[in-house]
């Protein structure tokens, strides 16, 4: 099966070699040689260069892409003026991060493609007098009041993405290009592999229910291996995943027949055994228990910023986080908050289309809910879920976050074309594959590039939409800094879709008129901190 990618390739050669053969009889046989040795030659090439990993797993076939590519503007114009659904995500903005890895031009003429006047469109306002910002480097301070090592982190970092899921080779890439360029890069719960340290950059090492690189035999959690892996100096901060965009709720298992050693090595696991991540973490099972964990693994690692992260479900569960946190006075130095549309892994379907909470709703949700509790000020927020053009990233911002990962596009910066096979080992570009041979298409030191240019060059556009709109950090943008279209003909800003309720009101007496307030004090009412479950389990179903 596998060799069927180099089956054109490989007739290429086998056709020269048979004209050759027979010319001496058939002289015209000649032309036949040189065209399909021309053909074997350049399979031959593609198979030694490195600029293109489609091209080193299909050989003289990988050419076809590129010719379709060249077409593909006026191919697109036609699906636009014909109506068509053309999926603007995934061509247009891979396009955008191809052209900021590449280093090349990403402006284009004739103005906005997009309608303007569709239900949905959203805008930042602009400044009279815009502001020209010389450093695009821009950082936040992560760590609370008991954090003794706080880290000063880049507002746009690698999201998580396990090495297993990823190969050696684009993990090395990744880790390599946010060294270059000063950022973190989230190790996914796959533990730290011998590529993350290799490359050398500031990790946020994520801890799921599996315990990977932190686990007995048992599969619980082993404190000693725990305070061994986050004494390392290239571990800024530690991540507990309570739930993952992609699949909110869903636990998984990685067969023995895929875990090779180092994949053994990384996640602590032996040889011959299947790698169960269970749905629920057997560490804890109340709000409570769910923060002391939290303090125990901060005074573990001696002080450094731990936090969690989760794809929003049940909203009153996470007010009974919420009430831990004031009864034990144990707060996370951050949260991630990671939108069900992220997440770059396969999922069961049902999963990834129909469970979990949209990142906007999510990251509202929990940054209102903690400016209620009067704990905005402690824990810092991160925001995941499809943040990939510089747009995105400071409109997450605007509505809650202090900073933004991608996955996906860093993903598009090493290679990815969405071949859609990550769950195969088959991919086309070797980003998502465990096979050597596919993997090594994969060039380490282009992508790295690659990796650093894209945060460069994201950032740098932030650094313009930031300045345009007359400010000088993207940490100064609020609600009503953006604009979006409800129905033809009508807009409304930001602050009257997604306000910042006021802080402490969760602890308040309520107010007169307080509509907006109302659903967030009902959730408030049945969530505590001993418990996951509702006060009424007869009435669950009320106030989700």
């Amino acid at each position: 099966m596998e060799l069927q990618r180099y089956i054109v390739y490989g007739g290429t050669v086998v056709l020269t070699l048979l004209c050759l053969v027979a010319a001496p009889w058939q002289p015209g046989l000649l032309w036949g040689a040189a065209v399909f040795g021309g053909f074997a030659a350049l399979g031959t090439y593609d198979l030694i260069q490195a600029r293109h990993a489609i091209l080193r797993n299909y050989p003289v076939l990988g050419h076809m892409r590129f010719l379709f590519e060249g077409i593909r503007p006026e191919i697109r114009q036609y699906l636009i003026e014909n109506d068509a659904d053309e999926e603007p995500f995934s061509r247009e903005v891979r396009s955008l991060v191809y052209q900021r890895a590449k280093g090349v031009e990403d402006k284009r003429p004739f103005g906005t493609r997009r309608r303007v006047y569709d239900a949905g469109y959203e805008w930042l306002t602009h400044s009279a007098v815009p502001v020209h910002i010389d450093d695009p480097d821009f950082r936040v301070s992560i760590g609370g009041p008991d954090c003794k090592q706080p880290y000063d982190a880049s507002i746009f970092n690698i999201s998580a993405m396990s090495f297993g899921a990823l190969s050696a080779n684009a993990i090395l890439a990744l880790n390599q290009g946010a060294k270059k360029g000063g950022f973190a890069h989230d190790t996914g719960e796959g533990g730290i592999s011998r590529y993350h340290r290799q490359g050398g950059a500031d990790l946020i090492w994520e801890i799921g229910s599996g315990y990977f690189g932190c686990r007995t035999r048992e599969g619980r959690f082993d404190p000693e291996r725990f305070r061994e892996q986050a004494a390392d100096p290239q571990v800024k901060m530690i991540e507990l995943k309570m739930s993952q965009g992609a699949k909110p709720g869903h636990g998984g298992v990685l067969p023995a027949a895929k875990i090779t050693p180092e994949i053994a090595e990384a996640r602590g696991v032996p040889m011959g055994v299947d790698c169960v991540s269970p749905a629920a973490h057997p560490e804890f099972s109340t709000p409570i228990e769910m923060m002391e964990f939290i303090g125990r693994m901060r005074e573990l690692s001696d002080g450094k910023p731990v936090g969690f992260k989760l794809c929003v479900g049940h909203r009153r569960e996470f007010m009974c986080m919420v009430r831990a946190m004031l009864e034990t006075g144990i707060t996370p130095d951050f949260i991630v908050v990671d939108g069900k549309e992220g997440g770059t892994g396969a999922a069961p379907l049902e999963f990834a289309d129909h469970m979990g909470m949209p990142l906007v709703e999510g990251l509202t949700f929990v940054h209102n809910t903690l400016r209620g509790a009067g704990l905005r000020g402690r824990v810092k927020i991160g925001a995941g879920g499809k943040l990939v053009t510089s747009f995105a990233i400071l409109k997450a911002m605007a509505l809650g976050a202090d900073w933004a990962n991608s996955a996906r596009g860093f993903m598009f910066a090493v290679g990815c074309i969405q071949g859609q096979a990550c769950h195969t080992n088959h991919c086309p570009v070797g980003v998502a594959t465990q096979d050597p041979l596919r993997q090594r298409a994969l060039d380490v030191g282009r992508k790295t590039e690659r990796v650093f240019r894209f945060h460069q060059n994201t950032l740098k556009a932030v650094a313009e939409l930031t300045g345009g709109a007359g400010l000088r950090h993207p940490s100064q943008l609020m609600p009503h800094h953006l604009l979006m279209r409800e129905r033809d003909r009508d807009m409304v800003t930001g602050d009257e879709v997604y306000p910042y309720l006021p802080e402490g009101f969760l602890l308040r007496e309520p107010e007169a008129n307080e509509n907006i307030r109302r659903a967030y004090r009902m959730r408030w009412a049945r969530s505590h901190a001993e418990s996951f479950a509702p006060f009424d389990v007869d009435t669950d179903w009320i106030g989700r």
